[in-house]
């Protein structure tokens, strides 16, 4: 906040995340954000001050989003809302540029995103798109007749949305197994990884965790991926998703983060907006923010969070000691563990954040507590707001003075990292 004022976040509410054509395949990016918007607005004693949502797979059929779900939720129209994209970051990057338009008079924000990756819809290619409006345009059939001749037989095609960077022209796994061969990181290394996500997903839906950050759809009320019977033999006799020639392929179905549909939301408030909300709602502080890109050509596509945290950490005179509670996207096992090994190399610190290395060794076990998108699934634009509640309820019950990184990579070589303090 200008005013320096403290912001904090509050934990919100989800629909489960379920797979493509699955239990919500009926329900597209608008319909899925309804029932999170609606349950999250019921829970305000007092007026939301402005909405924040997104997607990262476009609709032909609305521009606004958020102002669309807004409506559809039938909330108070006379509220400001806005729509904002950064890929995976998008609900993250949301919750950072509402903590920037606090003021008085704004002092409650909703803000969240969605994905439903069922329901993405395919397009025209551009030309065919300005043949279709010029035979419309036409004024007579002998215009309609000429402009009908200058189509072409290769500009009939549909564009289909694809998961893979528009310059690169390949996928996040493809660019992901680039990272794993230049860091060396090991087929049982994101194996494990992956396990650990879920173990830790199982027991946090066993012990009730996600219980009050998720509302039921459609009488659907529980994750769909985390794998009670997974194990690191079962993980292991997984084949190559992306790599599939070379015989050095180590991303998996297993290690990756599955396509998922579902919508996430986080409030982002002053202190006067925190009472708006019932007094038993998970808040933290928000500290401290970074955002870093990388050259996506040269440093490995989702590489960004490893110049973001420690340039935070530095600013913030932190070690890695003093985070309490790390909860990092899991894009891909074979990611994070590039990130571990990254954070923990002084040289590639130093030129690639262009800090010292003064931040220890990374306690793993602090990461990721209650399981990470591998277990628990990535609809792109939700996964910000998924992470940052779930932070936010893992540390309010911290003991006091605890302090949490919130980081997420995404397509483009970008990545938002938040820290939190209780």
């Amino acid at each position: 906040m200008a005013n320096n004022a403290p912001v904090w976040l509050a934990a919100g509410l989800r629909t489960p995340f379920v797979r493509v054509d699955g239990a919500l395949e009926a329900r597209d990016s608008l319909a899925l954000s309804v029932p999170v918007l609606q349950a999250m607005a019921s829970k305000a004693t007092g007026p939301i001050d402005f909405g924040v949502w997104g997607a990262v797979v476009p609709n032909l059929t609305y521009a606004n989003l958020a102002r669309e779900v807004w409506f559809d939720a039938e909330l108070d129209p006379h509220v400001p809302t806005y729509t904002t994209v950064m890929q995976c970051c998008t609900s993250m990057m949301g919750a950072f540029q509402a903590a920037g338009m606090l003021t008085e008079g704004r002092e409650l924000a909703l803000v969240g995103g969605v994905e439903s990756m069922t329901r993405t819809q395919f397009g025209l290619n551009p030309n065919l798109s300005v043949w279709m409006r010029r035979v419309g345009q036409a004024r007579s059939a002998g215009d309609r007749l000429k402009v009908l001749r200058t189509l072409r037989p290769s500009d009939i095609r549909l564009y289909v949305p694809r998961v893979q960077n528009r310059v690169t022209g390949k996928s996040m796994g493809e660019h992901c197994e680039d990272m794993a061969k230049t860091w060396n990181i090991s087929r049982q290394e994101q194996d494990e990884l992956a396990l650990a996500s879920h173990r830790t997903a199982v027991a946090a839906q066993d012990r009730g965790f996600f219980d009050d950050l998720v509302v039921a759809v459609d009488g659907h009320a529980r994750d769909d991926f985390p794998r009670r019977d997974t194990s690191l033999e079962r993980l292991a006799r997984l084949k190559p998703a992306f790599d599939t020639t070379s015989g050095r392929g180590t991303l998996t179905a297993g290690n990756s983060s599955p396509l998922t549909d579902g919508a996430a939301g986080v409030w982002v408030a002053t202190e006067k907006g925190l009472a708006r909300l019932p007094a038993a709602t998970p808040r933290v502080r928000l500290i401290d923010f970074e955002v870093a890109a990388v050259d996506i050509f040269q440093e490995g596509l989702l590489m960004a969070p490893v110049s973001a945290i420690p340039r935070m950490l530095a600013r913030q005179r932190l070690t890695f000691a003093d985070i309490h509670l790390w909860e990092i996207h899991e894009a891909f096992s074979a990611q994070v563990a590039c990130h571990l090994k990254a954070l923990e190399d002084a040289a590639f610190v130093k030129q690639k954040a262009g800090v010292e290395h003064t931040f220890g060794k990374f306690p793993r076990e602090r990461m990721n507590p209650n399981g990470g998108s591998v277990a628990l699934g990535h609809p792109f634009a939700a996964t910000g707001a998924r992470i940052l509640s779930q932070a936010v309820k893992e540390l309010a019950a911290m003991p006091a003075g605890s302090r949490a990184v919130v980081s997420i990579c995404a397509d483009g070589g970008e990545g938002t990292v938040a820290l939190l303090a209780n």
